[in-house]
């Protein structure tokens, strides 16, 4: 259990981090997700013992880790880590990085050269580099320098693995297969997980709990599809899928559109923030577009992006820009074609609903 209490960190006049509290149970895998600059690397740092914070406190275990006053250092807190590089030795064999920590780490014992041998084999085989324990940094390709980057990390089995856009030097395909690979060792390894990035489908894919940060504040945490389909803020709608915050008022309980004051939406479990003021995110795909009669013209199509399983319109409406999603089974609109604007039909989520 990790508790974050009323930490801010300050850079000179700068508040890189204002009054966050968090709480990280055992085996719970977190995605902290932002925009460059919101605070995410700083938390981070913060949780591995790089430096220590302005204000508040950091509880790893029951036991006071960083206060203003005081912070128990990196190679003394139960934890491993995965840098945005690498951060590989040239001079070091694969088995050799694993066999590191293994000597060092405060949570490693001084088991035999036999135990030694065989937890170094037993993580190579985890994140299947076996076959690769002699070789050095300069003979492996990018995702397989990632692979002992992780095994590195947690070799000494770590109660908690901080991993700071490890990603990030990878092409797609890689991106995509050490997703999995992530996920894998998070079922088998049972550590708690803190993954900073600023790619909103990684966070969507891989973790359990979305924290959702800016301008170094928390601005919502929750289950990736709760982030997903229930904002709180405009910032976390509009960061995360692309919402369309639309303008209107609401009204016995149902949204009327400011650009089209004969509709009424239905309650989706729409966050009272955007109740209290007038607004009402939708979705890209929960828009549908049909081809104006002349009397109902909403919109115009802009820009069109053909994306293989959907289109991607881009439609001016007044003053409001909309995103919309269609299948690519929907009728096709073109440039300039005028289109009026609906909502989709969708069932009403439970107001209590939890996801594990």
């Amino acid at each position: 259990m990790i508790e974050v209490i009323g930490v801010s960190k300050d850079y000179g006049s700068f508040p890189a981090l204002q009054n966050v509290d968090l709480e990280i149970k055992k085996g719970e895998f977190i995605a902290v997700l932002g925009p460059s600059g919101c605070g995410k690397t700083t938390l981070l740092k913060l949780l591995a013992g790089f430096m220590g914070p302005t204000a508040g406190s950091i509880v790893m275990n029951d036991s006071m880790v960083a206060s203003a006053k005081r912070v128990v250092p990196p190679e003394k807190r139960n934890i491993g880590m995965v840098f945005q590089s690498f951060a590989l030795w040239p001079h070091m064999t694969v088995a050799d990085h694993i066999k590191f920590p293994l000597r060092h780490h405060p949570n490693s014992r001084k088991d035999s050269k036999r135990a030694m041998s065989l937890r170094i084999n037993e993580t190579l085989a985890l994140v299947g580099l076996d076959s690769f324990a002699e070789r050095f940094p300069a003979e492996l390709s990018g995702g397989q320098k990632q692979r002992v980057a992780l095994a590195r990390a947690i070799a000494p089995l770590p109660n908690v693995l901080l991993m700071d856009e490890p990603f990030s030097a990878l092409d797609v395909e890689l991106r995509m297969e050490m997703r999995k690979e992530i996920q894998k060792l998070h079922r088998e390894t049972q550590a708690s997980i803190v993954f900073v990035t600023h790619d909103q489908s990684e966070a969507l894919a891989i973790a359990d709990k979305i924290v959702v940060m800016n301008k170094g504040k928390i601005e919502q945490i929750a289950p990736p599809e709760l982030i997903y389909t229930r904002p709180e803020t405009e910032f976390v709608a509009t960061f995360v899928g692309k919402c369309n915050v639309v303008k209107g008022h609401w009204q016995d309980g149902r949204f009327v559109p400011a650009i089209d004051s004969k509709s009424s939406w239905p309650d989706l479990g729409v966050a009272e923030h955007f109740k209290k003021k007038g607004l009402y995110p939708v979705r890209p795909e929960q828009v549908r577009l049909s081809l104006s009669t002349g009397t109902e013209t909403q919109g115009r199509i802009t820009y069109v992006q053909y994306q293989g399983h959907e289109i991607h319109y881009t439609v001016e409406a007044g003053v409001e820009t909309w995103t919309v999603h269609e299948p690519i089974s929907s009728p096709r609109f073109q440039v300039g074609d005028a289109v009026e604007i609906s909502l989709k039909s969708a069932p009403k989520p439970e107001k209590d609903l939890v996801f594990s």
